[in-house]
């Protein structure tokens, strides 16, 4: 088994260096022609060095959650670092055997049908609320955050991005119907109806995040001007002036494309505005990876433009502005992963050491994936009419500036 992974590692390390410790005790060094981070790892059994070797993508992530696999020397984050980059150098995959069925297999993991749906959803978001007030903002916006100015809170960031995106909706008058798919905690429904004079029906799978989002709506005695209902994105039947949809599109699948924009489509009135937030990636369509579909976000997918501005010429609808957060999110997760770090002894206490490295494992390769790999926010615009909306986009910058003005920013 070490000749193979010596074989497979000399080819993998092009940048930076990697020490490996084997189980024996035996040290394997390999080191990249370009100059880069050094990292070090110990593989303590046998059996996860095979399974290292079988399917990379699945066992270093449950090598490390089970302590089978540990950074010696270094942080995690500098270990996800070296391997990281050199992932990105040579095409994704330790093995490209093993990326290639990864890509030709992904729309049978991503095939979401409503029930599917309900299942992948409640894995991730029905979790202890307790857990996500440990590190996220107080509003709960699970979600990219947008740094106005490099100082800013995580609150600050985050009720910026809130704001940036109501611009986008053009809220230009009081009462305007709006559509929330993938409500969350009901943070951007909530916002939308305060500060906008919006009319809002939030939808999520998550029978969690609804009794928090119903909560939430009574405490802010908004209740005859926002609702939350459990449903599925394909059963809602009403018009809507606007639709707004932050961090849901990563769950749809690329199968269900087509679907999605078309319920879009459907769901505006003649007039409407639509704005869709979502990870995506730069370099063309890919594959989940398989620890993270298995243990945090079953049949998630983070799109490429391409496929999904595919999807969105065939719907029939407006694309009227793309715009693309580079680094938002990296700054984003950066402040959760310090804040759940500071956090270690109480989510041990929810739930265990496994679960808190699980969590840890998950926050630090997302984080690099914005940051040394191919991972992005896109934020797409989209009408049924090309004369929804004025011609020029400086509405967008004007009301942003204002902040939640609502219906005093209507020109």
């Amino acid at each position: 088994m070490p000749f193979v992974l010596d074989q497979v590692m000399k080819r993998f390390i092009r940048q930076g260096a990697l020490t490996v410790i084997l189980p024996d005790g035996v040290e394997r060094h390999y080191k990249g022609t370009r100059p880069g981070e050094k990292a070090a790892m110990h593989v303590r059994s046998a059996k996860a060095l095979q399974a290292l070797i079988v399917n990379s993508g699945l066992a270093f992530g449950e090598g490390y959650m089970n302590g089978e696999i540990e950074p010696v020397g270094c942080t995690l984050e500098q270990l996800l670092r070296v391997l990281m980059v050199n992932l990105q150098d040579t095409g994704h995959s330790f093995n490209r055997f093993e990326g290639a069925i990864r890509f030709v297999t992904r729309r049978l993991r991503q095939w979401n049908g409503a029930r599917r749906s309900i299942r992948n959803v409640a894995h991730h978001y029905d979790l202890s609320g307790a857990l996500y007030d440990l590190f996220l903002d107080q509003d709960r916006q699970y979600s990219c955050a947008y740094f106005t100015h490099a100082d800013m809170t995580l609150d600050e960031a985050q009720i910026a991005k809130k704001r940036h995106i109501a611009a986008k909706l053009k809220l230009d008058r009081p009462g305007l119907e709006v559509l929330d798919i993938g409500s969350g905690w009901g943070g951007m429904a909530l916002t939308l109806a305060k500060d906008y004079g919006a009319r809002v029906l939030g939808i999520t799978l998550s029978k969690e995040q609804l009794e928090v989002s119903r909560r939430r709506a009574r405490e802010a005695g908004l209740e005859k001007q926002v609702q939350f209902e459990l449903c599925d994105y394909r059963k809602v039947r009403s018009a809507f002036d606007r639709i707004v949809s932050v961090g849901m599109f990563e769950h749809v699948g690329v199968g269900n494309y087509d679907t999605f924009f078309r319920v879009v489509r459907d769901r505006l009135k003649p007039d409407g505005v639509a704005l869709l937030h979502s990870i995506g990636r730069m370099d063309g369509p890919g594959s989940t990876n398989p620890w993270l579909s298995k243990y945090i976000f079953p049949g998630g997918y983070s799109p490429a433009l391409s496929e999904t501005l595919a999807s969105i010429e065939r719907s029939g609808l407006w694309l009227t502005d793309c715009e693309i957060l580079r680094l938002h999110y990296a700054k984003t997760i950066a402040i959760w992963r310090e804040r759940y770090a500071a956090a270690h002894d109480r989510v041990v206490a929810m739930y265990d050491e496994r679960f808190y490295r699980m969590f840890d494992f998950y926050l630090t390769g997302a984080e690099l994936s914005f940051r040394v790999q191919d991972h992005m926010n896109f934020q797409l615009q989209l009408t049924r009419s090309m004369t929804a909306l004025p011609i020029t986009r400086d509405y967008m910058f004007m009301d942003d500036m204002a902040g939640s003005g609502g219906p005093a920013t209507v020109r």
